[in-house]
């Protein structure tokens, strides 16, 4: 361990073995360390022995529940969008060769006491349930500009130039009611609150897109899962990152970040009386204490059902989020329901997984709207954890810290935080190649 290093990255979750395989495969000499015996960090995937001995006190699980080799349910549930970053820096990394995927079977939104399915594009709009009959005459002619709208062709806006008006303001060009508004930020969009409204629209034009893309890779829902839970993402990064020399050490004790004393800046690391020297170091929220603030609380609740959520079509996997504004709130709730397809529970089991940030001295009343939808819950694993973030952006001491995960289900703000630390680490914008050049260079892999 006594080497010299160009990055040492801290804790293997998910952002920071994203981090580990971007800078491996850039030719950097990791080192990837973490103070527990597995991988994965808040990330990991854990089997019923595990879940029942962090929240039962180590008492034995049920036989009821079937082999516990049969379990790997994620701490922190996360699905992909088939078209988002997140997937293009599996494919960026190459990671994808050691992972197996499956598609989320649907993705329904919240509204008026019950849940639908979110319309993708206009001709969905017109069936919706969500809408009566006026307003998905507006909604279809919302999704038909989203789908001809050219930057590089104003014959195509309407009047509306995304870089200049508020999504608020192309809401009220359409005429479009405050719950249709809320699906399409919330559910399309996956804004986490409504301050999107008073921004131009750039983003959420592009997120839609992304949304309705991403439908149209795989259909029924932009979503994709992997097999055996999250907890396999931060191993297949540590495998590709071992291939472009990465060192990964596990049950390895932080005793000390080393700081040059002459400068000021991170020299190091020190572990069981040895140093690992590196000019910069990265890390989750655990290992720099001093280095952050908390920005709130979450709570996260596993549930274990022995039926698919009602009203889903018997869907064996679900993403469902109520709104704000539905239930009253200032953030929404999230739904993620994963089943034995996914090989993360014994059948019939499901895992739901309900998530929010907290708002109020009772957080668990706050799950209950979700909790409604879900039916019998057969067992439930309930956890509350700080929302940390740095207060530095790390370039002062080249230490450099991730931000924890928010609740939301889905990895679009994993991603934000990832394109971030890479910048300010490497003082560069991290590209990620296309869909089209990534279907052109594995053609040209074939030929």
């Amino acid at each position: 361990m006594d080497e010299k290093y160009d990055v040492i990255v801290l804790g293997t979750g998910l952002t920071e073995c994203i981090l580990s395989g971007l800078l491996s495969v850039e030719g950097k000499k990791v080192l990837h360390m973490d103070r527990n015996d597995y991988y994965g960090a808040d990330c990991a995937s854990l089997n019923l022995t595990q879940m029942f001995r962090k929240f039962r006190d180590g008492a034995a699980a049920p036989e009821s529940f079937g082999r516990d080799r049969d379990y790997a349910i994620d701490l922190i549930p996360k699905f992909m969008m088939a078209n988002g970053a997140f997937v293009r820096m599996l494919t960026h990394c190459e990671v994808t060769n050691y992972l197996e995927f499956k598609q989320i079977a649907g993705s329904y939104v919240f509204r008026d006491g019950k849940i639908s399915k979110v319309p993708a594009n206009e001709i969905e709009a017109v069936k919706s349930p969500l809408m009566g009959l006026f307003e998905k005459r507006r909604a279809k002619k919302f999704f038909e500009w989203v789908q001809n709208y050219s930057e590089k062709d104003p014959a195509t806006w309407q009047g509306l130039d995304i870089n200049k008006v508020t999504m608020a303001e192309v809401y009220k060009h359409f005429g479009l009611e405050s719950g249709t508004q809320d699906f399409i930020g919330h559910a399309m969009a996956l804004h986490l609150d409504d301050t999107y409204l008073h921004q131009v629209a750039k983003e959420s034009y592009e997120r839609i897109v992304m949304y309705t893309m991403s439908v149209l890779r795989y259909g029924k829902s932009p979503y994709v899962y992997p097999l055996y839970g999250l907890g396999e993402l931060p191993q297949a990064f540590a495998r590709r990152s071992a291939l472009y020399g990465g060192t990964y050490m596990l049950n390895k004790p932080i005793d000390e970040i080393v700081y040059d004393p002459a400068t000021g800046k991170v020299a190091g690391v020190k572990s069981e009386g040895e140093t690992a020297h590196a000019p910069i170091v990265i890390g989750d929220p655990s290992y720099f204490p001093a280095k952050v603030a908390p920005k709130g609380k979450v709570i996260r609740s596993i549930c274990l059902l022995k039926h698919p959520i009602p009203s889903t079509d018997d869907s064996d996997s679900v993403q469902i989020i109520i709104p704000q504004n539905q239930v009253g709130r200032k953030s929404d709730i999230y739904v993620a329901c994963v089943s034995s397809t996914h090989k993360v529970c014994a059948a019939p089991y499901y895992v739901a997984i309900v998530s929010t940030k907290i708002e109020t001295d009772k957080p668990e009343l706050e799950l209950q709207a979700a909790y409604d939808l879900l039916g019998p819950i057969a067992e439930k694993f309930v956890s509350i954890v700080d929302l940390n973030e740095p207060t530095a952006d790390g370039t002062q001491d080249n230490v450099f810290v991730s931000k924890s995960y928010d609740a939301t289900s889905h990895f679009e703000t994993v991603c934000e935080d990832v394109f971030s630390l890479y910048k300010r680490v490497t003082g560069k914008d991290l590209h990620l190649k296309s869909w089209e050049e990534l279907q052109a260079a594995a053609a040209a892999a074939q030929q």
